[in-house]
């Protein structure tokens, strides 16, 4: 397996999201193309440092944290704004993120300002002094972002001369390994992500929850469909068939949703199973309806805010590893969740749900296109899941009552 100090961060093929796509760890690499000659060391940071603190100051404690996207990512970052606050007593957060996250955190009490990632912010910010940086992204605009805003002390991902990733902390040397190394991802790691993000931040890990906030249109949602619903038994089951645009090898196939939802009315009638999804959705929702008579479908066109409500709604859901699957776990909902092309261990349930995951010799793999016949996902069946369900629904039950 590769370490810190084998990475040739001067290799015009590295980009340190990924293993290059010679597929190599670096040492020892035949397809090593150094770029041009440079001045400084490749791994070194480039930062803004600020001046220390004078002994008058009395200001706050400001800590800027940049963690624009995958939008379940930005939802579990959260988890580090409790033992931020229980760190530094006191302290005024600054969140950046993309404008598509802005609902996930602009209802949450912890987060003193949110911005959105642009030249506007870069501006304003560069103009600005922070105590502490927290930077998570690996992309180079954020990656930038971290390099150039003035910053007392910097933890997370940093730019090179290059703009690809390094880091700032030693600490953060284990999350970017996890990029560039399939072995480590896949086979060796036994951290979850607000494990690791966490360790990141140089922060006593405590297994902090996902932290999201209702708004007053999402509860709205919520209690329409409640009212809906009033006269339907409990439980009530959230199907999610969306898994995302980006690996659409996430995607558990319409037969195997047919198969999951004949088995759960066959062993739980009364049981209200509710539709979930997104645009992207929108065609296999109407098959599955079409060939599952008693299903409720909670629409493709809600809002995200609307979306929180609607799965805030349901005693237990059933997704793919998607936003959906963040959302169901920081509402605190029993989750089963469906893996077989990224990585279950990353993922934490809070002692709330269960994991089904397709043991094949190759999964994890995060390929966006696969040509195995069947797929990891295609070969979990719908039986395995509904017993998963009916598990989880020995608690979820009670809890209703």
């Amino acid at each position: 397996m590769v370490q810190f100090d084998d990475i040739r961060f001067d290799c015009t093929h590295y980009t340190g999201y990924k293993p290059c796509r010679f597929g190599n760890e670096c040492k020892g690499c035949w397809h090593y193309e150094p770029r041009e000659p440079y001045s400084a060391e490749p791994a070194q940071p480039l930062r803004t440092d600020a001046p220390a603190r004078s002994t008058n100051d009395t200001s706050p404690f400001r800590i800027l944290i940049i963690k624009t996207g995958a939008m379940g990512d930005v939802l579990r970052t959260t988890t580090l704004l409790a033992p931020l606050l229980r760190h530094y007593q006191g302290a005024e957060i600054t969140w950046v993120t993309d404008a598509s996250a802005v609902p996930l955190l602009v209802h949450n009490p912890k987060i003193h300002r949110l911005l959105t990632l642009s030249e506007k912010t870069r501006e304003k910010l560069a103009n600005e002094t922070f105590d502490l940086l927290l930077n998570f992204e690996k992309d180079p605009a954020p990656l930038a972002l971290a390099g150039l805003v003035p910053a007392r002390c910097h933890r997370g991902f940093a730019p090179t001369l290059w703009n690809t990733p390094t880091v700032f902390n030693e600490a953060s040397r284990y999350a970017l390994l996890l990029g560039v190394s399939d072995e480590l991802k896949f086979r060796i790691n036994t951290k979850t992500y607000p494990q690791i993000v966490s360790e990141m931040a140089e922060l006593s890990y405590a297994r902090d929850p996902y932290e999201l906030y209702l708004s007053e249109h999402a509860v709205a949602k919520r209690e329409k469909l409640c009212n809906e619903l009033a006269q339907r038994e409990r439980p009530w089951i959230g199907l999610n068939t969306g898994c995302g645009s980006v690996f659409r090898t996430k995607l558990w196939p319409l037969d195997r949703w047919v198969e999951l939802i004949r088995e759960l009315q066959a062993t739980l009638p009364a049981a209200t199973l509710l539709l979930l999804g997104g645009p992207a959705e929108r065609e296999m929702n109407a098959q599955i309806l079409q060939q599952c008579p008693g299903v409720i479908h909670t629409g493709c066109d809600n809002s995200l805010e609307e979306f929180f409500g609607i799965v805030d709604a349901c005693d237990l859901v059933v997704s793919s590893d998607s936003l959906a699957m963040h959302i169901a776990i920081a509402l605190k909902k029993h989750v089963v969740a469906l893996f077989g092309s990224t990585s279950a261990t990353e993922i934490d349930l809070f002692d709330r749900g269960e994991k089904v995951v397709t043991d094949f010799d190759c999964s994890p793999c995060y390929l966006k296109n696969c040509d195995k016949n069947p797929t990891c996902m295609q070969a979990m069946t719908g039986r395995r899941v509904a017993e998963a369900v009916l598990r989880q629904l020995q608690s979820v039950v009670g809890n209703a009552q």
